[in-house]
């Protein structure tokens, strides 16, 4: 046996248990580092099929994770919104623990993206980055800031709808902040220069990380590599990325404008608030020609792509 079916037989095991004489387990869907989620019927009302997911047994046991995982419960049971998945049940009592979710028909943006291999198509890119800002919008009415924007954490359905996940180390209103050193939570090739160097953060941290993402989506690159994650961090801190349009020519404008207003290193460059960085992806929508003259920092981004340019021109001689 292989190590991979070793790590799943474990928990291939307790298929067809039922959890508190409700949740029939189904079928194991995966394996994390911290929880196992499951396909799961409902057999004690109408059989509707859930996800659960459930803490492993060691990490039930870890005082931090448990904090985390009460916290993406808290979170996301507070948000109601077709772009969010939505939390129906939960058990934090005893050796169990776990959330019964929306069972999502989709696979993650992250997977979708290496399917792909190429660069997404602009009207895809701007149709999930609506999806994703609504979604953002309504967490951070409640006073919910993710802090871990990323491909991984983003469903996608078969139909192109979007779907948020994974607020574990989300910052919530009136909360005891989740402590995974707090100075670095999230994923470094999104983090936020205020994350990565433990300074407070605010919505505009989620802004910020969405523009990382963005960058990915319409480039096919992650806008900062290194060797080691704490290289890549200082890279968020202090370096400004490559413009999208010199790695991506077909990129319009108004695109590359929007990824690096939001992934400005100082929060006050960036758009004050998701709705208002939703209404200028939506104005692209509207027309992908349109050039943006009012963003914060549009002089300084022309200078530094007329730098690279010269510099990439340099490199091909």
């Amino acid at each position: 046996m292989n190590e991979k079916n070793e790590k799943y037989e474990k928990y291939e095991k307790i298929v067809g248990s039922v959890l508190d004489d409700r949740y029939r387990l189904d079928e194991l869907i995966g394996v994390g580092g911290m929880a196992v989620v499951y396909k799961a019927t409902d057999v004690s009302v109408n059989n509707h099929v859930y996800a659960i997911k459930m803490l492993k047994e060691e990490a039930a046991c870890d005082e931090i994770i448990v904090k985390r995982f009460k916290n993406e419960c808290r979170a996301e049971s507070m948000l109601n919104h077709k772009n969010v998945v939505a939390v129906y049940d939960v058990s934090t009592k005893g050796d169990l623990k776990y959330m019964v979710m929306e069972y999502v028909y989709g696979t993650t943006l992250k997977k979708y993206l290496v399917g792909n291999n190429d660069p997404l198509e602009l009207e895809e890119i701007l149709s999930y980055t609506v999806q994703i800002l609504r979604a953002l919008r309504v967490a951070h009415s409640e006073g919910i800031i993710h802090r871990d924007i990323k491909p991984q954490n983003i469903m996608v359905l078969g139909d192109g709808k979007i779907k948020v996940m994974d607020f574990g180390i989300a910052k919530l209103p009136n909360a005891e902040t989740v402590t995974v050193t707090d100075k670095a939570v999230g994923t470094v090739y999104y983090m936020s220069p205020e994350q990565a160097s433990g300074k407070s953060i605010d919505p505009r941290s989620d802004i910020y990380s969405l523009g990382a993402m963005l960058y990915e989506l319409a480039t096919g690159e992650m806008p900062f590599k290194g060797d080691t994650p704490v290289a890549i961090l200082m890279k968020h801190v202090h370096d400004a990325p490559v413009p999208p349009r010199i790695v991506n020519p077909r990129i319009p404008v108004g695109l590359e404008q929007i990824i690096m207003c939001a992934m400005s290193k100082k929060p006050q460059d960036r758009f004050e608030s998701v709705e208002e960085m939703l209404a200028y992806v939506k104005e692209l929508q509207r027309d992908p020609k349109v050039k943006f003259d009012e963003l914060p920092s549009n002089t300084r981004w022309e200078n530094l792509k007329a730098k690279m340019k010269r510099i990439f021109s340099k490199g091909k001689k």
